[in-house]
């Protein structure tokens, strides 16, 4: 019988190119765990809920690493940590919603080791399936969160199919809202994803939370120019200021035509599987002042179509008051 003291046994390959990462990716694919920050991963093996034949880590990978200029704009290397993300100066002046979204994670400690593709591509939170049960994420027929009785007071208002999980991610709302690419390799090439495809739902793939296919590795992001030192606001509406995932979050990206609002995207956070992009208010704020008036007019679209369970009714007026504070900033 295992013990549960100890770690699980586990092959450990720590390759220093990526051409050796992507052929272990390839020959172990979904019996492969691939190893970013590992704040997340521990718990998962010590835990027995993953069960892994090898550990790859990426962290000794330098073209993983970094930020650099792009044809248009910056390129973050996936294993880049949201430490550096945070301090680095051009992000600051550029793209502070993302600067801004990676010191909402967790703790100092966890972001000086956790790393910007490890955040993205980070499994669900949801309880019952980090201990083990068998509901439709893990492969079985249920959903324990999605029942009269169920503990669901952080799950999803939108897009529940069978899953009721959100996406956990901080830095994922940023990144949709700065329209970022998604920058996938593996043995048979590159690939590039719009942010907002990257991550999926359960009516798209149950048992995943993104479109990354067994043997592929998130190698970038792309964040382009269009953005750029435009009007940002992010807010994390959590538990706890530190240690701890959102009930709501809301990443805002605004171009202004003098004083009024031009291009805008709007995302929210832990309200859906996946970040969700609320157009109806981008269509709504088009050509309005950030006023007052001008919050009361819209934040009200801002759960439109929601869903709610039987204990998370309170991100509905959490959402609108989020839109509020943001077309106010």
């Amino acid at each position: 019988m295992a013990s549960f003291d100890v770690m699980p046994d586990v092959q450990l390959y720590q390759p220093a190119e990526l051409d050796d990462a992507l052929s272990l990716a390839d020959r172990y694919a979904t019996r492969g765990w691939l190893l970013g920050g590992g704040q997340d991963t521990y718990g998962w093996l010590k835990d027995r809920a993953k069960h892994p034949q090898a550990m790859i880590d990426l962290n000794g990978i330098e073209a993983l690493r970094g930020i650099r200029e792009s044809e248009d704009g910056i390129e973050i290397g996936a294993a880049t940590t949201l430490r550096d993300i945070i301090l680095d100066q051009r992000i600051i002046s550029d793209y502070g919603l993302l600067s801004d979204a990676a010191a909402s994670v967790a703790s100092p400690q966890i972001r000086n080791v956790g790393t910007l593709g490890g955040n993205l591509v980070q499994d669900a939170r949801c309880w019952y399936y980090r201990r083990g049960l068998s509901c439709y994420r893990a492969g079985g027929n249920t959903c324990y969160a999605d029942t009269p009785d169920g503990m669901n007071r952080e799950h999803a208002i939108f897009g529940a199919s069978r899953c009721v999980a959100v996406s956990p991610s901080d830095a994922a709302t940023a990144i949709v809202a700065l329209d970022a690419a998604m920058v996938v390799q593996s043995v048979d090439g590159e690939r590039t994803v719009a942010a907002e495809d990257f991550f999926v739902g359960p009516a798209t793939h149950i048992t995943r939370m993104t479109s990354l296919e067994p043997g592929e590795i998130l190698t970038a992001v792309r964040i382009p120019a269009k953005w750029a030192g435009k009007r940002f606001y992010f807010e994390k509406v959590a538990d706890r200021n530190v240690w701890d995932f959102a009930l709501v979050s809301i990443a805002v990206a605004m171009s202004m035509d003098g004083d009024t609002i031009g291009d805008s995207r709007f995302v929210c956070g832990a309200v859906a599987c996946t970040p969700r992009r609320l157009r109806n208010i981008e269509n709504a704020a088009r050509g309005k002042s950030l006023s007052d008036e001008s919050a009361d007019a819209v934040a009200s679209m801002a759960s439109d179509g929601a869903s709610p369970l039987n204990a998370n009714q309170y991100k509905l007026p959490l959402m609108e008051n989020l839109v509020r504070r943001a077309m106010r900033a």
